[in-house]
């Protein structure tokens, strides 16, 4: 199978905590850049978290608070993710932040 460069966009519709990217079984993923946009008129609090599932615990990498009407990436190097790795985030106010996760999803010859 062949390597595959993605992107998955999300908007954010709550405050909870939420999945916006899973690797796939028989895939790693190598994330390249977390592109955030605070589209708020105000600041806004931002948190950024790894579930690394094989060790079953969560990491929290990024805790920003955004100005208004700014961009950001919050991967400020490549974040290597194993299958069934889950990137959240979470916001301070709803509907109020978007953006895209750009990564590459390799597969896994030792899952097949």
């Amino acid at each position: 199978m062949a390597n595959i460069y993605k992107n998955a966009g999300f908007a954010l519709d709550s405050t909870s905590l939420t999945t916006v990217y899973t690797v796939p079984s028989g895939r790693t993923a190598i994330v390249k850049n977390i592109q955030i946009s605070n589209t708020h008129t105000g600041d806004n609090l931002v948190r950024i978290s790894l579930t690394d599932t094989s060790a079953s615990a969560t990491y929290k990498f990024a805790h920003n608070t955004m100005a208004t009407g700014t961009t950001a990436n919050a991967a400020l190097s490549p974040i290597i993710m194993e299958a069934g790795d889950l990137l959240k985030i979470q916001v301070g106010t709803a509907d109020t932040i978007e953006g895209v996760v750009s990564y590459l999803e390799i597969f896994d010859e030792k899952s097949t």
